[in-house]
């Protein structure tokens, strides 16, 4: 009864309140899951099991193989995904055209519990969203394997330059969300922010903010949106450079992502140990860099305390 309660209310946690928009997770593209895996291990995350993802196009349409597969690092809210190319399908032709670019982060999934409102804003908007995708994927859950489902809202290919950008209806949160993939050795608990690297930051964040719905905020070389979970900040090159010392692969780039941890000392521990690429952002952030099988940047910072800002507090 209390592995049912835990998790009864750790997947109830990550559903938005309708009419609110959170920061659900994001999705790393990775051309091999084989290397990719063990760096996040490494790194001290926990992963769930390789699943097969497939999807339906149309409402009441045959299911078929979406030609990609994923594993997660699931976290208290949100959570990371890996995802690569199994097969040759249209998605799948996508990650690879993406890949050739960078790998690391190309896709933004907000959270929702009303798709067709977004959907409708969308619409408004100018964004012409393509018909919801029912997407479902195997998972292993306690009493043996089952299926995850979710209604996705996605927008036409380059509509977003940044990536895949879209909006996630969990219909099935606790199979998801399950109890004993949460916990990982570097202590990480949330999903707080994304960034995202982009020649003009005020233009790209007023394009997300109708995107949202949302209100953007900002000056200058670095803005930021704050969703009902989480943030984006949107950042120029020369503050990527300035903030991290590295150079963009790419632009745009999703430069990567902000995670909370419960204890910022185990967190370290875990990156120092991992021998990968690493430094501190002040006194109360840290960051890593993860190798090119995984690539972008991992910023971590304590639970509670102002949100990462390029401009005020990452130097």
């Amino acid at each position: 009864m209390a592995i049912r309660t835990s998790a009864a209310k750790l997947a109830t946690a990550q559903v938005p309140l309708r009419g609110e928009i959170t920061l659900d997770h994001v999705a790393y593209f990775v051309p091999h899951i084989d290397n990719a895996a063990p760096a996040f291990a490494k790194l001290g995350f926990t992963l769930t099991p390789f699943s097969a993802q497939s999807h339906r196009l149309e409402e009441n349409g045959p299911l078929t193989p979406a030609g990609t597969g994923n594993c997660c690092v699931m976290l208290q809210r949100g959570y990371l995904e890996c995802l690569t190319p199994t097969a040759d399908t249209p998605v799948a032709s996508q990650l690879r055209a993406a890949m050739q670019r960078y790998v690391g982060v190309h896709s933004i999934i907000f959270g929702t519990s009303a798709p067709e409102r977004d959907h409708a804003r969308l619409a408004q908007q100018g964004f012409a969203p393509l018909p919801t995708v029912a997407l479902q994927r195997p998972v292993e859950a306690p009493q043996g394997e089952d299926t995850a489902r979710f209604a996705v809202v996605r927008v036409p290919p380059g509509t977003m330059p940044e990536g895949r950008i879209q909006f996630c209806h969990h219909l099935t949160p606790q199979l998801v969300w399950q109890p004993r993939w949460i916990k990982h050795a570097n202590r990480a608990i949330a999903l707080t922010g994304v960034m995202l690297c982009v020649e003009h930051p005020a233009e790209v964040a007023s394009r997300y903010a109708r995107f949202t719905g949302l209100q953007a905020k900002g000056a200058g070389e670095t803005w930021h949106l704050d969703l009902g979970r989480g943030r984006l900040l949107f950042a120029s090159p020369a503050a990527i450079v300035r903030t991290f010392s590295t150079a963009p692969p790419a632009l745009p780039w999703i430069a990567g992502c902000v995670l909370a941890s419960d204890s910022l000392e185990a967190t370290r521990k875990c990156i120092v140990a991992s021998g990968f690429a690493h430094g501190a952002l002040g006194a109360q952030r840290f960051y890593a860099l993860p190798p090119p099988g995984i690539g972008g940047i991992i910023v971590f910072e304590p639970p509670k305390g102002p949100a990462l800002d390029f401009g005020a507090n990452a130097a």
